[in-house]
């Protein structure tokens, strides 16, 4: 018989690294997706081509290869990153340059009329953005923001391959040593689901609070 409470501890560990790499990613991601989105906006050409550069790559390259030339290529440059922060590194730029797009589309959906309102009120560029469009554009951000931080949660899985043991990882090593397939994986397909929901709660939490106060505005 196979004691599988150390075993399934294992997996727990994993599913903290699993965690960790995802709260760390999206916070990146976060993070890229305005800048690049609102990028694409700028007045100036060369921070607008530079946006489009950065989502056009990331999004037309495959994750693997971006994994892959993160943690085994840049150390030819100088720059040696450790399994999580590689994995943050890459899935962070990955599903920002997705982020990215949302932002702007969310920003270029706010009504011409709420623009023309903050001329005539005098707000700068900045007094605009901050407290006009993009409390309107909030909204209509999170719900592809929350599927963003789900594919980032299921996207963790490629950083087995450079040997990050988070649960997916620890799930292989469960099933070299026991020679069982069924509970490892469905161990984890059960906390895939847990923490996807987890997010999908909190994102549908974070609606409501964006859209408080904006009833019968118009967008």
């Amino acid at each position: 018989m196979i004691d599988w409470s150390g075993y399934i501890g294992l997996i727990l560990q994993g599913a903290l690294v699993t965690i960790e790499l995802t709260l760390m990613g999206s916070a990146l991601a976060l993070v890229m997706a305005f800048v690049a989105g609102l990028g694409r906006l700028s007045r100036f050409a060369a921070v607008r081509a530079l946006a489009t550069v950065y989502i056009e790559f990331f999004r037309g390259t495959s994750i693997f290869v971006q994994l892959f030339w993160v943690y085994f290529v840049l150390p030819f440059a100088g720059i040696t990153l450790t399994p999580l922060q590689a994995g943050v590194l890459a899935l962070g730029l990955n599903v920002g340059a997705y982020g990215a797009e949302v932002v702007r589309g969310a920003v270029q959906a706010i009504g011409r009329e709420q623009h023309e309102a903050c001329v005539a009120l005098n707000l700068g560029r900045f007094q605009r953005m901050r407290h006009v469009i993009l409390p309107q554009a909030l909204p209509l951000m999170l719900p592809t923001f929350g599927n963003n931080a789900i594919e980032l949660l299921k996207g963790t899985a490629v950083v087995s391959l450079i040997s990050l043991t988070d649960m997916t990882f620890q799930a292989q090593v469960v099933r070299a040593q026991t020679g069982s397939t069924l509970i490892p994986f469905a161990t984890i397909l059960v906390l895939y689901f847990v923490m996807a929901l987890a997010i999908s709660t909190g994102v549908r939490w974070l609606e409501r609070r964006a859209r408080r106060g904006l009833d019968g505005v118009r967008a």
